[in-house]
């Protein structure tokens, strides 16, 4: 059975109710008010219900024409996204972008750069991937995604961007036996204690067969609530942690030396002719804008 209604008649009594009156809805609508008029008498005669009454100057939704509009609402939104794609189907432009992301890569930025481009493109799909740091590689040479943030810089310097470096710091919690030991603190000395690091599953069965007392998770986040437990030390970045260090929850470590580890991120092509491609390109325009204004 086909529908009494119409998407079109929808769109209609949509226009009205966000600008008034049937004058400006034909003038947004590019019709003629007569049109208009003719929609929403047709919608609400085979609906059978009142939707719109005039409130002053201004034709408001009734009780029963809010709450059937709120219905419609997603479906009107819906099919403008459908015919947005068609019509870049018909330009020859992509539907979808495939990111991978370091774990390490500030979320913040990420989100930012991420919202600038759905505004621009709300057509294209974007899949994104968090991988680890030793994940990189071999999906950087499959080919697995169209642009990567990654610590990985190709052997060609020109298929690449610096983006930003993430600063790591050793921490430990206030409890901490190694915040007892006269500062500062030597390699030995850190070396008596576990190290929390963050590892991919491969290397977490290498870590197995290490001879320092290491503690291996496969998220930033799982590595800081141990260290912040205090299962031990770790090496982690210092945007994460920022909060956990200005409430007291962790505290730096007084190293002898190296009390700074920076961790350089790019921005990578999956293929070299992905550059001129103008969605991938906009992504990659606003992830460089939003590191640059960091």
């Amino acid at each position: 059975m086909l529908p009494a209604t119409t998407l079109e008649q929808w769109a209609v009594l949509q226009a009205i109710v966000e600008t008034g009156s049937y004058a400006k809805a034909a003038e947004q609508l590019h019709r003629s008010q007569s049109s208009v008029s003719y929609a929403v008498a047709a919608l609400q005669q085979r609906l059978g219900v009142t939707l719109l009454e005039l409130r002053g100057r201004r034709a408001a939704l009734t009780v029963a024409g809010e709450s059937l509009l709120a219905q419609v609402r997603p479906l009107l939104k819906n099919f403008g996204e459908i015919e947005m794609r068609a019509r870049g189907l018909q330009a020859g432009e992509r539907t979808a972008l495939t990111l991978i992301v370091d774990s390490v890569f500030p979320k913040e930025l990420l989100f930012a750069a991420l919202r600038g481009f759905q505004q621009r493109h709300p057509a294209v799909k974007l899949h994104v991937t968090e991988v680890l740091r030793t994940e990189s590689e071999p999906l950087l040479a499959a080919h697995e995604a169209d642009l990567y943030l990654i610590t990985q810089r190709p052997d060609d310097p020109a298929a690449s961007d610096f983006l930003l470096s993430v600063d790591f710091i050793a921490v430990a919690e206030p409890g901490h036996a190694l915040h007892a030991v006269e500062p500062p603190l030597s390699a030995a000395q850190l070396d008596a204690h576990p190290l929390v690091v963050i590892a991919d599953r491969q290397l977490q069965r290498l870590i197995k067969a290490h001879p320092a007392s290491l503690w291996s998770f496969t998220t930033i986040d799982a590595a800081i609530e141990a260290v912040a437990r205090g299962v031990g030390y770790g090496w982690l970045p210092l945007h994460r942690i920022q909060p956990l260090l200005d409430d007291g929850r962790l505290r730096r470590l007084p190293l002898a030396t190296q009390r700074l580890r920076k961790t350089p991120l790019y921005l990578v092509y999956g293929d070299e002719s992905l550059s001129l491609d103008p969605v991938v390109a906009t992504l990659a325009a606003l992830i460089r804008g939003v590191c640059s204004e960091r």
